[in-house]
Order: structure tokens, then sequence, then C-alpha cells
């Protein structure tokens, strides 16, 4: 049961940089729920110790990396989201069964249809880690009939392959720095913000639509300004990060991302105002 529980925190190795804090907190605010939302710097390795530490006055838990297969493993229940991608970026704790939902796809999704991206027929993922398996589900979710995956090792998004192929999605790996890329309607970067492709990236923007790249700090990234050189629209990470959120407060008021809040519209609105410009 979880009545009484009102402890909610986000962990994950590093942690300073991470917003979940004010996004959920002014959600709880304008619910007016007397929850308490903080977070944790936990690595892999203590994260078993740290999940089995908790008491009964935790309600849920936000993973970020590098916890998000661990928290996976220690889940009793997964979603559909986090059974075909093996990621949990939430956990609903409950008479200490914790469920696992990921809810990275479901946010993704919501912010590319914010930004006009609803039926994308070709997507670019750059990267090959868990925030781009989420992208390669979310892009079969959009309907989209191919996906090329871009990693400095192809042999690593194999998983993102046979993924595509489970889902109806072809997916095809190749090399971040091929040169020649082919047209597509978006591409969705999941590297590290600081990633500069050189020349690479001019020929990326040129052919790659809308860039939505994951990051949100150290705006704009060397991806984003290639976007913006060649006169195509660069969206940070904010989009995706707000509507995760969204879907994750869900989970905690209600057990379920696919309820609407009761005032959802306030409830977004005041989640935007927490980190917008912030």
């Amino acid at each position: 049961m979880l009545s009484g529980r009102t402890r909610l925190a986000v962990w994950g190795d590093p942690i300073d940089h991470s917003r979940s804090p004010a996004l959920h907190s002014a959600a709880y605010r304008e619910l007016r729920l007397d929850w308490d939302y903080g977070r944790r710097r936990v690595s892999e390795g203590e994260f078993a110790r740290a999940l089995d530490g908790r008491d009964a006055t935790w309600r849920g838990l936000s993973l970020t990396m590098p916890l998000k297969h661990a928290a996976a493993a220690a889940s009793v229940w997964l979603d559909p989201d986090a059974r075909l991608t093996g990621a949990v970026n939430t956990l609903l704790l409950d008479d200490g069964a914790p469920r696992g939902f990921n809810t990275d796809v479901g946010g993704l999704v919501r912010a590319l249809s914010e930004i006009g991206v609803d039926a994308p027929g070709r997507v670019r993922v750059l990267g090959a880690g868990a925030t781009a398996t989420s992208a390669v589900v979310a892009a079969a979710r959009l309907g989209a009939r191919s996906i090329e995956v871009r990693a400095r090792r192809p042999e690593a998004a194999a998983p993102l392959v046979e993924l595509g192929q489970a889902l109806s999605a072809p997916v095809a790996a190749v090399p971040l720095d091929a040169p020649a890329p082919s047209t597509v309607d978006v591409t969705i970067a999941t590297l590290p913000g600081g990633t500069d492709l050189g020349p690479v990236g001019g020929e990326l923007a040129s052919v790659g639509g809308p860039l939505v790249d994951v990051v949100y700090g150290g705006w704009p990234t060397p991806l984003a300004r290639a976007w913006k050189h060649a006169g195509r629209a660069a969206h940070d990470g904010l989009g995706m990060l707000v509507h995760q959120a969204l879907l994750q407060v869900r989970v905690f008021v209600g057990g379920d991302p696919a309820v609407p809040l009761d005032r959802e519209d306030a409830v977004l609105a005041a989640m935007r105002g927490a980190v917008v410009g912030g």
C-alpha cells in the first residue's frame, strides 16, 4: 500500500545537475501534495544496498544513469516500455515490491509531437546507449519505416537492430562518422553534450531534418550549432525531460503513466516554469 508514503528522490551518478527535484516539487505543489522529493548520488555498485535500505516512507524513485538497467533488474514487474528497452527510469515502491516503468519513451514521443514530428518515416539516432534504445522505441511508435543508428562502435548497436526487428521498424547500424548520410525526417541525438563530429556534423545537419538533442545543459551543443549553421531547427532535451517527468508524476500519483492527472495542464505549466530559463 502507498498510503503514508511521501518520500521520493532521483538517484544517479553524477546527480548534482539533475532538474528532477525542481520539476517534481513544482508538480506536487500544484497538486497540493505534501511530498518530499530530493536527490542522492548512488553509483551502480551501491544501488542494491541503497534500495534495500529504504523505509516505509518511500513512495518512489526516479533513476538516471548509470542505474536504469539495475533498476530494471530490481523490479518485480515492468511496464511494456521497460520490458522493450530493459531500462527503468521510474520505480514505484509498493509493499517492498518495486514496479518499474520507462517514461523516457513516452516523454520523447510527446516531445517530438510537440515540435510537429508526428509521423516520421525515416529517423536517425546518434548513439547506442540506454537513451538511444528509448529513441528507437519512440520512433517505432510514431510509425517510422526505417531507423539509422550511428554509433562509434556499430557492433554496440546490435541489440537495437534486434529491437527494430521485433518492432517491425528496421534498424541499420553504421559508424558515427560514416560519410554521405541519407536524408531523414528527424535526428535524435543521445550523445554526450560536448560531442563534436566536425565536418560530419555539418553533413548530418544538411539532410537531418529537425534535431532533438536530449542534452539540456551546455546549450547550444556542437551538434545544435551545426544544425543552426545549416538553417535547420535544433531543440534541446528540456521537452523530453519535462514530459517524461510528467509521466513519472502520473505513476507516483495514480500508478499508471497513461492516466492523466487532475488539472494536468496547470501541473505541466508549473513544471515548465520550474526549469525553463533555469
